[in-house]
């Protein structure tokens, strides 16, 4: 089993707000959840409330070699979590 890091869409239409989870690779986009680990905002102005995470878990899940999705790397990156590159 692989897991990745991904967003999963919930919100009314034309405001969508995404969690964070650590999900199992096969799995679709909103399917069950291994472990929820924050939230993404993109509406919200308040940059600190935008995006919010358990910084401690998600660091775990990355050294367990949880995959993050590109959005959710990115995210990672403007937290100032390491995030390791592929080259």
């Amino acid at each position: 089993m692989s897991v990745k890091l991904r967003l999963k869409r919930f919100g009314r239409r034309n405001r969508a707000a995404y969690r964070v989870n650590a999900i199992d690779s096969r799995t679709p986009r909103d399917g069950r959840v291994i472990e929820e680990l924050g939230s993404y905002d993109p509406i919200t102005k308040d940059s600190t409330k935008q995006f919010v995470f358990n910084r401690e878990r998600v660091e775990y899940w990355l050294s367990m070699g949880a995959v993050p999705s590109d959005t959710v790397k990115s995210l990672l990156i403007r937290a100032g979590v390491p995030v390791k590159t592929k080259k």
